[in-house]
């Protein structure tokens, strides 16, 4: 076994973001030299750009580590296995490619012989019983924070988790009693401030108290549990950000106690993540009163069950503007159920929403929804005049804090995954050993807990950063890295149960479908790495 080494540590961080802070120049550089701007030279490059984000990515995730690390000795093991294996990561990446990196070969030399002590599979090995006994590490949660993890626990322990199954199966939708619960709870004002009803006094502990208490429900369930209070959250960012103090007043309060329940309809059939080319338009009646939205959105997820639609909308025709031309509305909707709807308005307006079947994910349905001169209040419109061509920023800041709070997701579905993996290797015998015995498995177990116990820190450590109004790069960081991981965690958590992972009767296989969504949603894992981790990589490296 391996004592923790951080002053070693805190060295291979500091070497592997040398190569990375390099590479990044290197690509400024030569790409300004070429009369590039930076979204130019991430096309010009995009495989090095790629690789490039997510190695940043896990460089900034083992910076944030090195401080829990000095937190106890099993932390101090845990933090060194996290940057063995991020630097092996930024290792594997460059290998090859130095040329186009422009950094020297053998550049990470220097760090291989930490990479071999801590990531060995002995190493790996006698971490795995240790981390166990101690449920993947200390948190290290502040009383407060501590509560509200036992308090969502219990939930998800008690309700969430109990019709998780049920909802997967059947394609069913989510519970009626897992929202009013969750709203007799508090969870849908997380993030409403207390003049409107909600629990959010500002500063780190808000975004801290979300990221706990999202990990803690999609523990239970990422479908049913921590998904429900994303879009309440993004619809409370925007209104805060953009609304005017009327908006504010009538929404806000309804947010906090599920009154409203919100979907957000952004994505579009030809448009996804390139919001700048949405077509979906909201044109002024002649009496000013209304806007007709006209055109189709999909991925709206929760679009049936949400008596309100974020919506963005061209209200400039001027396409030339791009973002700058689109306006962010509240869209009020009947409630339907998951297996499509159709409503008409009596002037003629219509709504149409089509569900969109999905492999895993289920309970809140997703929908392509058209509108055909479906009208929306002109007071619906985020700021109102002042809000108009504003839309863009204002639901940003929803998707900046989405991104964090999907990290977080991540996290309670693999902490979900690990239990689950730990438990059967514990219990399930092949060739007279438990499976949990073996080599293999304990390195996989051990690296499974060394990423999640990485990621809820570097989470902590973000949404102390977002407290601060800072850490919109960081939020794209972990959410690229950590969606990423849950791919890999829930995938060997799923082979560690061999044929029984296959079956539908252990949830490790409701795990893996959920995880690979988490990569897609929120901002595609290819467009976040190089639309904005690379490109605002490179802008701070010089390049415009």
């Amino acid at each position: 076994m391996s004592a923790p080494d951080l002053t070693a540590a805190a060295t291979v961080v500091g070497a592997c973001k040398t190569v990375v802070d390099n590479a990044v120049r290197h690509l400024a550089t030569t790409g300004t030299a070429a009369g590039l701007r930076a979204d130019a030279i991430v096309d010009a490059n995009q495989q090095v750009a790629y690789d490039l984000a997510h190695a940043a990515s896990a460089v900034e995730n083992a910076r944030a580590v090195l401080d829990y690390g000095n937190k106890g000795e099993l932390e101090g093991r845990l933090s060194c296995a996290f940057v063995a294996d991020a630097a092996f990561d930024v290792v594997t990446r460059h290998l090859s490619r130095e040329d186009e990196w422009g950094v020297a070969p053998g550049a990470l030399d220097s760090v291989m012989g930490f990479v071999r002590q801590f990531r060995s599979a002995a190493s790996m090995a006698a971490l795995c019983d240790d981390v166990a006994k101690a449920n993947g590490g200390p948190k290290h949660l502040d009383p407060d924070f501590e509560m509200v993890q036992d308090t969502f626990r219990r939930f998800a322990e008690q309700e969430v988790r109990q019709r998780a199954e049920h909802v997967h199966r059947q394609n069913a939708d989510v519970p009626e009693e897992i929202i009013s619960g969750l709203a007799e709870m508090g969870g849908f004002g997380l993030s409403v401030p207390e003049e409107y009803g909600g629990y959010a006094t500002g500063g780190e502990g808000e975004y801290i108290g979300m990221v706990v208490a999202t990990e803690e429900l999609s523990r239970g369930s990422l479908g049913i549990g921590g998904s429900l209070i994303t879009r309440p959250e993004i619809l409370t960012r925007a209104l805060v950000k953009g609304g005017t103090e009327a908006q504010k007043r009538e929404w806000l309060p309804k947010v906090a106690t599920a009154e409203v329940m919100a979907a957000v309809a952004v994505t579009e059939p030809d448009y996804g993540s390139d919001v700048a080319g949405l077509k979906v338009t909201a044109t002024p009646t002649a009496d000013g009163q209304n806007y007709a939205i006209t055109g189709v959105k999909t991925w709206c997820t929760f679009g049936a069950r949400a008596k309100v639609l974020l919506l963005l909308a061209r209200t400039d025709p001027d396409r030339s503007k791009t973002h700058r031309g689109l306006s962010l509305f509240i869209v009020p909707k009947p409630v339907a159920d998951g297996h499509g709807f159709e409503f008409t308005q009596p002037d003629g307006g219509k709504m149409e929403g089509r569900p969109i079947d999905t492999l895993g994910y289920r309970g809140m349905h997703s929908y392509e929804i058209a509108f055909d001169n479906w009208l929306v209040p002109a007071a619906n419109l985020i700021g109102e005049e002042a809000g108009k061509g504003r839309g863009f920023y204002y639901q940003m800041e929803g998707f900046e804090n989405g991104r964090l709070q999907t990290a977080a997701r991540a996290v309670g579905l693999m902490q979900a995954a690990y239990e689950a993996a730990q438990s059967y290797a514990d219990n399930r015998t092949v060739f007279g050993r438990s499976v949990g015995d073996y080599q293999l498995t304990k390195v996989k177990l051990a690296r499974m807990a060394v990423i999640i116990q990485a990621s809820r820190q570097f989470s902590y450590a973000v949404a102390a950063l977002m407290g601060k109004g800072e850490g919109a790069l960081e939020a794209s960081m972990i959410k690229a890295y950590v969606c990423r991981a849950a791919e890999w965690v829930t995938r060997e958590a799923m082979q560690i149960h061999g044929g029984m992972g296959y079956a539908e009767e252990f949830p490790v296989s409701r795990y893996f479908v959920d995880a690979r969504v988490l990569s897609i949603f929120e901002g595609a894992d290819e467009t976040l790495c190089m639309k904005v981790i690379a490109r605002r990589l490179i802008e701070q490296a010089g390049a415009k």
